[in-house]
């Protein structure tokens, strides 16, 4: 795993944020330090997708990148090693803040990281983990952004039966670590029973475990792949859609990266846009705000985006009514 420091050319706030008030404007008197937990390989597009967006969230608050501020992005999958590494890390960095992507990224560095502010981005279920006492008054160092909530389970099941009736079964494939992927399980697992279809509960902790459970489930028509936001099944997700493609498995699932890979269709929120969001909230914390303060974010805003030619050759014909509803359609 490497690290990259961000450092961009010495903007002046006027060039960077036009009209910001005199105040916003002030800037400190040392250079100030985020460090920012990917659980990307550094060359993903999503990863660096996420990583744009928090950079532009920071200089649309008037930080000047290299100046004022700097970023380090810690990248990495998760393996044995990556815990100890993001520990060592951190210590030698010393931030001022520290975001911290999905619930795995979070739980490996929280103890270390002692009473250093912590900004958490799509960590699901933040109150049942025990990040935080309560959405409304976080309390401790960190606060941050959600980005399930418990129906989403039932909504992709929902979507996969309209977008695609033929489906009779359908495996629901999650990292049992998760806690947010378990709350979406019982949500998809009871739609799974209103609409009469097999539910097929598949944990996985491994590529392989995957390759397993898809091959299982394409040994049979008529079935589907139901995957909720995780990093594990989404740093696979390439070879996801290669199995799955192959063996006539529709994908629905929460990421709009896989749909980009080739998945049907995709439901949930915006995780770029909650990267940009985050941002303001460092801002904020920098400028001497206490996470204990801040309240946790829900998501109030879910997109829809479908796959065309992955329709095409699935055999399927996405009805209208799911065309009008989406965001955005791949041709």
């Amino acid at each position: 795993m490497r690290r990259r420091r961000f450092v961009f050319g010495l903007l002046s706030i006027s060039a960077l944020a036009p009209g910001l008030p005199a105040s916003r404007a002030q800037q400190p008197s040392r250079l100030r330090r985020v460090a920012v937990l990917m659980l990307y390989a550094e060359k993903d597009p999503e990863g660096q997708a996420r990583a744009r967006a928090f950079r532009q969230g920071l200089e649309s608050q008037g930080w000047v990148l290299g100046k004022t501020i700097a970023i380090d992005f810690l990248w990495g999958e998760f393996d044995a090693d990556w815990a100890k590494l993001i520990t060592s890390q951190l210590q030698q960095l010393a931030p001022d803040v520290i975001a911290a992507n999905s619930s795995t990224a979070l739980l490996a560095i929280e103890k270390v990281a002692g009473a250093t502010p912590i900004v958490f981005i799509a960590v699901s279920e933040p109150v049942a983990q025990g990040f935080v006492a309560s959405l409304a008054h976080p309390g401790g160092n960190l606060t941050g952004f959600s980005n399930l909530e418990p129906t989403l389970g039932a909504k992709w099941v929902d979507l996969l039966h309209e977008t695609a009736p033929a489906v009779k079964r359908f495996a629901f494939i999650y990292n049992p670590a998760n806690p947010g992927s378990k709350t979406a399980l019982r949500s998809a697992q009871a739609a799974a029973r209103n609409f009469s279809l097999e539910f097929l509960d598949k944990p996985v902790v491994s590529l392989a475990d995957i390759e397993t459970a898809i091959a299982e489930l394409g040994r049979e028509p008529n079935g589907a792949l139901v995957l909720p936001p995780e990093p594990l099944t989404n740093a696979h997700r390439k070879r996801i859609v290669e199995l799955a493609m192959a063996r006539k498995l529709p994908i629905v699932c929460g990421l709009r990266s896989m749909v980009e890979e080739g998945g049907l269709l995709a439901y949930g929120t915006n995780i770029p846009d909650l990267f940009r969001q985050s941002a303001e909230y460092v801002d904020r914390i920098l400028k001497g705000e206490k996470p204990a303060d801040m309240p946790v974010q829900q998501p109030t805003k879910f997109e829809m985006i479908v796959n065309l030619r992955s329709a095409r050759a699935l055999d399927i014909i996405v009805p209208p009514t799911i065309l009008a509803r989406a965001d955005e359609v791949m041709e």
